[in-house]
Order: structure tokens, then C-alpha cells, then sequence
């Protein structure tokens, strides 16, 4: 099991604003990719229970990983489009080593439909926290940071989670996963008591984003079932460090191996958990 000195060893061994710094520029080289290909697909696939995938997701990837490769050889990498065939990316990263997790394109279906709410996300995982945070947003403009500890960020202005109480004041979000029937099942019913307990709920399609929106203070709190390790990483970070509480549905402590999420300042976080209780499935972690 790791230590927190093998953690503390790798976090001494590694300039934090340099790193932020060269994934920023990564995600930048990745946001080009998208641009050029926006409108021009020529070849979309659909992967099992996963959704669609297009040359830009890949491109983007692979672009995006040889620049991390070129600063820093000697971590892991896990990302959405090579984490096909893996049989290892369900737990941390271990014995102090980093671990960058990418979404070349998080928003897939929005993308390829040019709706223009999609981002790249890259998070730097140590010893099972994200320590560091890039969400690029292309089409708006926006590029949300973080360094663990050091606070959130959108374009160099800090970020601070809502102040919303009450179930009934509070705007979220969530996602659907319309591939796994069980799971859709217990969403559904999870949905229909939220959507009347609440202001109004929304569903952006790229679980990045929606993080990125609870930690600005936009959406008061977000769920979801089934996202992956590359959809949250980034984005968990942001909300932590913008004051907000991330847990699983059962309220317990989240990380992005997990298949569960609730993300939201802390009191809608209890809210959320309290109202959804009884509703979720024995295998909801």
C-alpha cells in the first residue's frame, strides 16, 4: 500500500506550476485537433457501451499523450481511446508513481452533432488523489485549472461552488447511459424524484463539463452512474478545490474508480444522497 511519504516524495520531485503548465499546452495542441476536425468527420465508429468515437478523438489523444510523454516519461498514462483492451484501470495508480488520465473529447456525441458544449479533460492522478486539473473548453473559450491545494480556476479567476441550501432552489445535472438497461432503470427512477424535488435539471452530455459547471457555481450539484476514470478526474478536482464535496452515490468517499458520483457544494451533496437512497442499485459503490 502506498504511503503518504511516497506520495509526498513524488509531489516534492515535480514543479506543479511547471506541470500545469505543459498540460495546458497539451490540451491546447488537442483543442486544435478538434477544431479541425468540427464539421469535417469523416469516420465515426460506436464502441460498445461506450458511445461513438471519431478520428478527432483519437487524434486528439494521441497528440495530447506524445506531448505529456516528451515532459514526463516516466509516468502512467491512461486515456479513454487506448484504455480499449486494458484490463487494469480500475484502481489508483501505485508505489508514489503519477498517472495522467486524458478524455481526448469528452462530449463525443455533441461534437460530432456540432453542439458545441464538449471539452478535453487531463487530470494528474498520485497515489489515488488527482493532483492537478486542466479542463479545456474550445468552443467557449474557457480553460478551468487546478492544483491541489492552490484553489480552482477559470482563465485565472477563482472558482467558488453555490451557496444553495435547498433541494428545491437547486439547479443540476446529470447524465444518461442509454446502453446498460439496468442502469438506466435505476437513473430513470432517480430522475423522476429529483426533477420534482428540484428547481430543474439539466443534461449537457460531457461529465467534464458538468463538474466544471458545479465548481464555477453554474450547477448546484451533478450525479451519475457509470462515468469513467477520464470523465471525472479533472473535474473532482476543480469542485474540491472550488469548496464543494464529491462522494459516491452512498455518500461514502469518491474517487474516479469508482461508478458512482455526486459532485456539489456540501449541503446539496447531503441533499442529494438523502434523496436518492432508496432508489439506487445494490452494485452502486
Amino acid at each position: 500500500m502506498v504511503g503518504k511519504k511516497d506520495m509526498e516524495t513524488t509531489q516534492k520531485n515535480l514543479d506543479w506550476n511547471d506541470a500545469l503548465y505543459k498540460a495546458i499546452l497539451a490540451a491546447r495542441l488537442g483543442r486544435e485537433v478538434l477544431f479541425k476536425y468540427i464539421g469535417r468527420l469523416q469516420n465515426i465508429e460506436h464502441k460498445f457501451q461506450a458511445g461513438l468515437v471519431s478520428e478527432a478523438d483519437k487524434e486528439s489523444e494521441k497528440i495530447i499523450f506524445e506531448s505529456l510523454r516528451k515532459n514526463f516519461p516516466n509516468d502512467e498514462f491512461l486515456g479513454e481511446e487506448s484504455a480499449v483492451g486494458q484490463t487494469k484501470v480500475e484502481t489508483p495508480v501505485v508505489q508514489g508513481k503519477g498517472r495522467w488520465i486524458v478524455d481526448p473529447l469528452d462530449g463525443t456525441t455533441n461534437y460530432i452533432h456540432q453542439l458545441p458544449v464538449f471539452c478535453i479533460s487531463i487530470g494528474y492522478e498520485v497515489s489515488g488523489k488527482t493532483q492537478l486539473a486542466v479542463i479545456d473548453v474550445p468552443m467557449m473559450g474557457e480553460v478551468y485549472t487546478a492544483i491541489r491545494g492552490q484553489g480552482a480556476f477559470v482563465n485565472g479567476r477563482r472558482l467558488q461552488v453555490s451557496k444553495t441550501s435547498e433541494l428545491k432552489d437547486a439547479f443540476l445535472a446529470t447524465g444518461f447511459n442509454n446502453e446498460n438497461e439496468p442502469r438506466l432503470q435505476e437513473q430513470l427512477k432517480i430522475f423522476g424524484k429529483i426533477v420534482r424535488e428540484s428547481r430543474g435539471v439539466r443534461r449537457a452530455g460531457a461529465a467534464a463539463y458538468d463538474l466544471a459547471m458545479v465548481a464555477r457555481g453554474v450547477f448546484d450539484g451533478y450525479w451519475e452512474r457509470g462515468i469513467q476514470p477520464w470523465d471525472a478526474s479533472a473535474g473532482i478536482l476543480l469542485v474540491e478545490e472550488a469548496g464543494g464535496k464529491v462522494s459516491t452515490y452512498r455518500g461514502c468517499e469518491y474517487n474516479p474508480y469508482k461508478n458512482s458520483i455526486i459532485a456539489g457544494n456540501g449541503k446539496i451533496n447531503e441533499l442529494l444522497v438523502q434523496s436518492m437512497k432508496d432508489l439506487i442499485a445494490s452494485d452502486s459503490q
